[in-house]
């Protein structure tokens, strides 16, 4: 029997005074709210009383963090799967108002639909879907939790619900903390759920593009 169940959850609230572009930057950690929120998610997968038998992380810190209140509950170490990092982008390590001022980056946005400032979102799909398919494939019993970040779990629900991949950033629906759950029907994906868990209020949330 595969698993009956895959969430998708978001990390935590990154401490990032500087307000800057994070990506794959090394060196984020969650902040105090941030590890709030993460325990927050797992609290909340934790009410649904179904049991976790797979816990998989990203390998960037902010991931790993929010990771562990799901191993304190469920008592499963996370597995690092690189599949399900965040994309790179040639903006990280700035803030995006500053970069767009300059018209030197303006060349990074001529195909928003790729998009051209970063890894095309069709590769990000397939790297996504091969994770949680293989996860989802060798998981005898019981749900499946992968700790993401914020575009690879977008620009999932945007395939799976069969939407154009192009989109606004600054419109996703993927809060700190949340979680998006689906389950495989007939060899699709199908989103079953979206919540929103942790109390993000005031939260800074500007990691990504």
């Amino acid at each position: 029997m595969p698993a009956a169940r895959l969430h998708l959850v978001r990390h935590g609230e990154v401490h990032n005074p500087a307000r800057v572009l994070y990506g794959r930057l090394p060196g984020y950690r969650l902040s105090t709210d941030g590890r709030r929120m993460a325990r927050q998610a797992a609290e909340y997968v934790k009410s649904l009383e179904r049991p976790v038998s797979v816990l998989i992380s990203s390998p960037l810190q902010r991931t790993q963090e929010s990771a562990e209140p799901f191993t304190e509950l469920f008592g499963i170490e996370p597995v690092i799967d690189e599949r399900v990092i965040e994309p790179a982008n040639v903006f990280e390590g700035k803030r995006m108002a500053r970069a767009l001022v300059n018209p030197w980056n303006w060349r990074h946005l001529r195909k928003p639909a790729l998009p051209s400032w970063g890894e095309p979102y069709a590769d990000v799909v397939g790297r996504m879907n091969k994770a949680m398919t293989e996860a989802w494939e060798r998981t005898d019993s019981g749900d499946v939790v992968i700790v993401s970040h914020q575009l690879p779990i977008w620009i999932t629900h945007l395939a799976v619900t069969g939407q154009p991949l192009r989109h606004d950033p600054r419109a996703r629906r993927c809060a700190l903390s949340s979680v998006t759950s689906f389950e495989m029907v007939d060899g699709k994906w199908t989103e079953t759920a979206y919540a929103e868990p942790a109390s993000t209020a005031g939260a800074v949330d500007v990691g990504a593009v």
